[in-house]
Parts: C-alpha cells; structure tokens; sequence
C-alpha cells in the first residue's frame, strides 16, 4: 500500500467520523472553517453533563492529532487545561489503554481487546475518555498523588474537580449554550385539543338520527314475531 493511498484513506475516514461527531451534543469543535481545517488535528471541548460526576458541568478543551496511518495506528490526545486526575499526566495526555499501539503488551497486561484496533474510532476514544474522568483507574495512575487523594481523601479530589470545572467554564465561546441534558426534549404539547376531538365526532356524524335507529329496530322485532306468529299458525292446521 502506497503514503499517498494511506494518506488518502485517513483523511476519508477521519473528515467521516467528524460529520458524525458534529452532530453530538457533548463535543463542540472550535474551527467549523473546512476550508481552513487541518483534518489530522482536531481541537475541540468535551463536555461532562453528569450529576453523579465529580467533573459535571465542564468544558474541557482538547486536541486529537491523527497520523497518516489512521486507523492501523492511534491518535494521540491530551488536554489543553490542566486536570487533576489519576489518569491525567501534568502535560495532559492521557494513561489510557485504548491509545496504546495494537497487540497485547505483556509488561503492562494489557490484552490486545483493551487496546487500539482499527475497528475502533475517534468516537470511542472520545467516550473512553469521558468515563475515565468519571471512574479513574487508579491501579495504574499517570498522577500518583491525584490517585492517593481519590482513594484516601475523596472530599478533597471532588474540590478540585469542582476548581477545574469553574476555570474551565471560561473557554466556553461566546454565543456558545451548554447542554444541560443529553435527553431530547418531548415534543410540544399541541393546542385546541379539544376543537380537534369536536371536530372529529362532527366528521363522524353522518346525520342519522339516534331515535329513528330505535324505532327502525323496533319494527324489525315486530315483524320478526308476527312472521314466527304464522309460522306456529301454519304448523296447527297441518
């Protein structure tokens, strides 16, 4: 396979996965120039909207850098604000094993499952990345001391957390609304229901009378024993 084919077939795949990215609520790319995109770095804020996390509320600048072997090879991603974070190193990147290069690693014991496959995508390593701020691992920290603070002292981690959500409330772009729900609002409620169910019943009137339906039936049951009166009358003489 030839640079310029592999080159190619990154750059189709990854302007792909952004189109789909685009209409996700939790990321917000920063450049929606096309002209001016560099497709192999992307730079973005990842929103947390969680209650139960201790980083709910934040907008996390970020960048994703993609090489010319996307996706036989990982992107590399860090933060561009600083995180307190077990798996966070101090220049933002990530401990992480979905980044790691594909095969098993027998040092680490990582299995090849837990790593980087061309069957993965930006949008997983975006996902993964959002539950690792909401449940650390912290077996194998990149930020030792953030680790011991979230094991031994929670309330402490959870302050910082809320520290670093505040600043990070300050890269919001203008003009720029955060999502306060993921959750589709239900559709509005529609009005005059009750001219609609008016106007229903008048569609299905078709100007028949209740009480002339009555009296027809009652001159069909008169009939009906009148005909069974003969029939007994008949079976006498006979």
């Amino acid at each position: 396979m030839s640079y310029r084919t592999t080159a190619s077939g990154a750059t189709t795949r990854l302007m792909s996965e952004m189109k789909a990215l685009r209409k996700e609520k939790w990321i917000h790319f920063e450049d929606d120039d096309s002209a001016a995109l560099n497709i192999l770095k992307w730079r973005f804020g990842l929103m947390v909207i969680n209650p139960d996390s201790a980083f709910n509320g934040g907008y996390f600048r970020a960048e994703m850098v993609f090489s010319d072997e996307y996706p036989y090879q990982p992107p590399k991603f860090r933060f561009l604000i600083p995180i307190t974070h077990p798996n966070v190193y101090p220049d933002g990147q990530l401990c992480i094993s979905i980044l790691h290069t594909p095969g098993e690693d027998l040092m680490s014991g990582e299995q090849a499952s837990e790593r980087w496959s061309p069957l993965q995508g930006a949008e997983s390593v975006l996902r993964s990345v959002l539950l690792l701020l909401d449940d650390p691992e912290i077996n194998s920290p990149a930020n030792v001391d953030a680790g011991v603070m979230y094991r031994d002292r929670r309330e402490d981690y959870n302050k910082k957390a809320r520290e670093t959500v505040e600043r990070s409330k300050k890269d919001i772009p203008p003009g720029f609304e955060m999502p306060v729900s993921f959750e589709e609002k239900p559709p509005p409620k529609a009005e005059n229901d009750d001219d609609f169910w008016a106007e229903s019943d008048e569609e299905f009137d078709f100007g028949g009378s209740d009480t002339g339906d009555d009296d027809e039936m009652e001159d069909f049951e008169d009939g009906e024993e009148g005909s069974e009166d003969d029939d007994d009358d008949s079976n006498s003489k006979q």
